[in-house]
């Protein structure tokens, strides 16, 4: 696993709403890539595409498909995603299937989540 997937580990009980506090310099060093990967139109729909996929998971083949980009350019793409610990992956023969980390997205709901603050005020 990525060492994202760790610092999420210790991140999970470390971190409040950005409302609520503010963020330390290890925890927004521990965010910003998967912010960072999330800001490229092609990784938020490749995400979009792996989180909706029925089953859970998607085999690249069905991925790359729905781009005007090369094979190399969508796994570049993927690798980042990979790197920033939304997404998992398994090779099986030839082709890499792809699957959400549903915790990762958890995290960055909770850090963007403002209900928490409107019930404190």
């Amino acid at each position: 696993m990525p060492s994202t997937s760790i610092e999420m580990t210790s991140l999970s009980a470390a971190w409040a709403p950005v409302v609520r506090r503010p963020l330390e310099a290890d925890q927004a060093s521990a965010f910003a890539p998967m912010f960072k990967a999330l800001g490229d139109p092609v990784r938020l729909r490749l995400l979009s595409m792996i989180a909706s996929a029925g089953g859970g998971e998607v085999c690249v083949c069905d991925l790359t498909g729905s781009f005007k980009l090369t094979g190399p350019t969508i796994s570049h793409h993927l690798k980042v995603l990979r790197e920033a610990g939304l997404v998992d992956s398994d090779r099986r023969g030839t082709w890499v299937y792809y699957r959400l980390v549903p915790a990762a997205l958890v995290l960055l709901t909770g850090l963007l989540d403002i209900t928490s603050a409107a019930a404190t005020n």
